[in-house]
């Protein structure tokens, strides 16, 4: 028997993706740290957009701050403004070690909310010829992040308009976001459920988490506001840096858009779930059919159990809430629920 999930463990709250006002953001990091802290998150990245920073001062203990920065190529000879119409790619890398802030492939045209001062500092790595949207070039990007101490994650495939086969052609992603909600509130396609059951189906493995990528052109307390609307739950051992990031590499945390799983028990080909009240608890295993229990608003779902058919080459679970949110674990394949 093994507990993924555990009653008695401590869960932690985190936005893994989100912009300041050092990049393309509307608040500082000093309010953006308040207003998650006050919404009961333990862990942000700030993540803005080819602009590393350290914000481990801020810190405490009973919140963390996550270094990071995210990059994008666009399929063009170097920085091309936003076309509304063409395929990019865009990568979170989260430092292991919080005072990493090295820069990867370094860039002038992408590197646009810095200035020269700043850029001159930067500890450049890899390669810094123009940014080729490229399988081998992204490829070759993802892999020096790694070299260089981060792990990346693909942000919004839906936003950004990537065929399925290009997607598939990628290594190195330990995370896919499942979903991001500042681009959901735009399209309210970017829930990739579908793309990640196709992913599983041909043996990709790959974790999902879901992040805000908020930038606050809204008021919070409006409708259209980007924050606190996805969001990741992490089984860190403890609320420490190092921990948080082991977690995070072995796939210890799942995705969601409001629900809370509070246990997952796998024993042979049996799997047991708990979660809060929801109209719905699904088990993925990349089928025509599903395996689920439903309720209604006098009834809710709190539990489920179900058996792992045969065939099945791997399972994920899903809890969907009245409100059209979901809870979503990472997919487990069968070498690995066998052997729990």
């Amino acid at each position: 028997m093994y507990e993924y999930i555990k009653k008695s463990v401590a869960q932690y709250k985190a936005n893994l993706h989100c912009h300041s006002t050092r990049s393309d953001g509307k608040l500082s990091p000093s309010e953006l740290k308040k207003i998650y802290k006050e919404q009961g998150y333990s862990v942000l990245a700030i993540t803005d957009h080819e602009a590393p920073y350290d914000y481990s001062e801020m810190s405490e203990n009973d919140f963390l701050m996550i270094t990071g920065y995210e990059a994008y190529i666009r399929p063009t000879s170097g920085y091309d403004v936003y076309r509304i119409y063409k395929p990019e790619i865009h990568i979170n890398l989260l430092a292991k070690e919080p005072h990493n802030l090295k820069y990867i492939n370094f860039n002038d045209e992408y590197c646009k909310y810095i200035g020269k001062e700043e850029k001159d500092l930067l500890q450049k790595v890899g390669s810094q010829e123009k940014r080729r949207y490229d399988t081998e070039y992204i490829n070759s990007f993802i892999r020096t992040a790694k070299e260089n101490g981060y792990i990346c994650t693909y942000n919004h495939p839906t936003w950004s308009m990537e065929d399925y086969e290009r997607i598939m052609e990628y290594e190195g992603f330990f995370s896919m976001e499942m979903c991001n909600y500042g681009s959901y509130l735009l399209n309210r396609a970017e829930y990739n459920a579908n793309l990640y059951d196709r992913m599983l189906r041909s043996g990709r493995r790959i974790f999902v988490h879901s992040a805000d990528d908020n930038h606050n052109a809204a008021p919070l307390d409006s409708p259209a506001s980007d924050s606190f609307g996805a969001f990741t739950m992490i089984l860190s051992r403890e609320l420490s840096y190092q921990s948080v990031i082991e977690a995070l590499e072995r796939g210890d945390f799942y995705s969601s858009m409001g629900p809370l799983i509070k246990e997952l028990v796998f024993d042979g080909n049996k799997v047991h779930i708990e979660t809060s009240p929801v109209r719905q608890i699904t088990m993925h295993d990349g089928g025509k059919r599903t395996a689920k229990v439903i309720g209604d608003e006098e009834n809710p779902v709190t539990s489920a159990d179900f058996i792992i058919p045969d065939a099945a080459k791997y399972v994920r679970l899903s809890a969907f809430d009245f409100r059209g949110g979901s809870a979503d674990t990472r997919g487990f394949f069968r070498d690995e629920f066998e052997n729990f």
